[in-house]
């Protein structure tokens, strides 16, 4: 069954700005983040990107890039913004919201101990950000190594099962049969079926970038990073779901959590008992905006993840019961 053509449905405009969206990077220590950010920062084609990081030390941005170097912020030519946040990520994310020119997309690298879903957390405090997912890099060659360590394999089983994408580095120092073991561990540990391999560095812009698939009034039209050799997992799909019908809100998350894992994201405008909604899901996580401007009583969602066709022949039926 071909994927269908994605509607694109318009909301009229107002006076709110839309949220910035933010994306958590994280992974143990040595699991190639800062290669994550600077290959984003080299390839943000005109896009307007902060990224948050704890220490500038360990990014190494080529310096023809940098504009302008201050003790906490650099500037680049290409628009994109590097940050140091230390212990300051709630008062950072305030003056970010409270910026007359909003960045196009923020990035905050986690610490290499840290939990990326608290930090998610702290960022949804502020309604001026809408998680677009949370990455987490996962070292190939080393993972096994970690989780196995009594002292650190917490940590990265909870960094795992944080992530909406997992992002494999280091690929390229390990044997496919090796590959295949690591996959099944993770798999083992429950995390997200969407998994991609970073190409020194470089992933596809569906993981990281907003979808020009579907444009709320405010949003982007990004364009993407370059492709990779293996730009997407093997079955990620794309598709549109509408109704005229109002929607049981409880119902609605139910279809959502049907197949754990599997949903990159869904985003779109729901007709709920007490009105309009804007509503965004990035794995499990779940979000709904109140949108009582909008005179519109269909409901029209899009969909990515990696679904077969028949989990997205359940999902519709789910979602015509709601």
């Amino acid at each position: 069954m071909p994927d269908e053509p994605i509607p694109t449905p318009v909301a009229p405009a107002t006076g709110v700005r839309a949220p910035i969206p933010m994306v958590v990077l994280g992974g143990y220590l040595g699991a190639g983040k800062t290669t994550l950010v600077n290959a984003l920062l080299r390839n943000a084609n005109g896009l307007r990107v902060t990224v948050l990081v704890n220490d500038f030390g360990s990014i190494n941005i080529d310096a023809s890039l940098i504009r302008e170097r201050g003790d906490d912020v650099i500037g680049l030519e290409n628009g994109c913004v590097c940050c140091t946040i230390g212990g300051r990520l709630v008062e950072t994310l305030i003056a970010l919201g409270e910026r007359e020119v909003r960045p196009d997309l923020l990035v905050i690298e986690a610490s290499g101990v840290s939990d990326p879903l608290r930090i998610a957390q702290v960022g949804l405090l502020d309604r001026a950000f809408r998680l677009h997912g949370i990455v987490v890099a996962v070292d190939a060659n080393g993972i096994e190594e970690t989780l196995d360590d009594r002292y650190v394999g917490d940590i990265a089983r909870k960094q795992i099962a944080a992530a909406s994408t997992i992002v494999l580095t280091k690929t390229d120092l390990i044997s496919d049969s090796h590959l295949t073991q690591v996959r099944a561990r993770l798999d083992a540990l429950g995390a997200t079926k969407i998994v991609v391999r970073a190409d020194n560095g470089v992933v596809p812009p569906a993981i990281l970038f907003p979808d020009d698939t579907f444009t709320l009034p405010g949003l982007l039209r990004p364009r993407p990073l370059r492709a990779t050799r293996d730009a997407l997992p093997a079955g990620l799909r794309s598709f549109a779901w509408q109704t005229d019908a109002v929607l049981d809100r409880t119902r609605l998350k139910s279809a959502l959590a049907m197949f754990p894992g599997k949903l990159l994201r869904a985003k779109g405008f729901v007709a709920l008992s007490h009105g309009m909604s804007e509503m965004h899901a990035v794995g499990s996580r779940v979000a709904f905006v109140r949108r009582p401007e909008i005179s519109s009583r269909a409901s029209s969602i899009v969909f990515i993840g990696v679904l077969s066709d028949d989990e997205i022949a359940q999902l519709r039926n789910a979602l015509q019961a709601s």
